[in-house]
């Protein structure tokens, strides 16, 4: 049991800073467009890495029951919804950054999370 916790800690992090590398290079791909297109784009990705960060915390927080664990799920993926949304209505609303770029970044850096549990080993 405390191996695939061991795990699955592991996987999470290393999506999470996978995310945050592609925050910087689709921001320097976006560079060529301007420097709003490039942080619009780095943003975009920054938040759903900041996201995947915030449901694994929760997610990891402790050990339960089986019970116990499904909730932690539930309110972590709640939590990195609420971050993504948020996050994308601040960076097109408040800031008025691009928003192609913004969602080009939420869209590569949400890849790297979906590709992650394909390529596992």
């Amino acid at each position: 049991m405390r191996n695939n916790l061991a795990s699955g800690r592991r996987l999470a992090l290393r999506i999470v800073l996978l995310q945050f590398a592609v925050a910087v290079l689709v921001g320097g791909a976006f560079l060529a467009l301007g420097r709003r297109e490039a942080a619009s784009a780095a943003a975009g990705a920054v938040v759903v890495a900041l996201g995947t960060a915030a449901m694994s915390a929760r997610m990891f927080s402790g050990i339960g029951n089986a019970g116990l664990a499904l909730g932690r799920l539930l309110a972590g993926m709640l939590l990195k919804w609420i971050m993504i949304v948020g996050g994308l209505v601040m960076i097109l609303f408040q800031f008025k950054l691009p928003p192609l770029a913004a969602i080009t970044g939420l869209v590569a850096a949400y890849a790297v999370y979906l590709l992650a549990f394909r390529f596992k080993g």
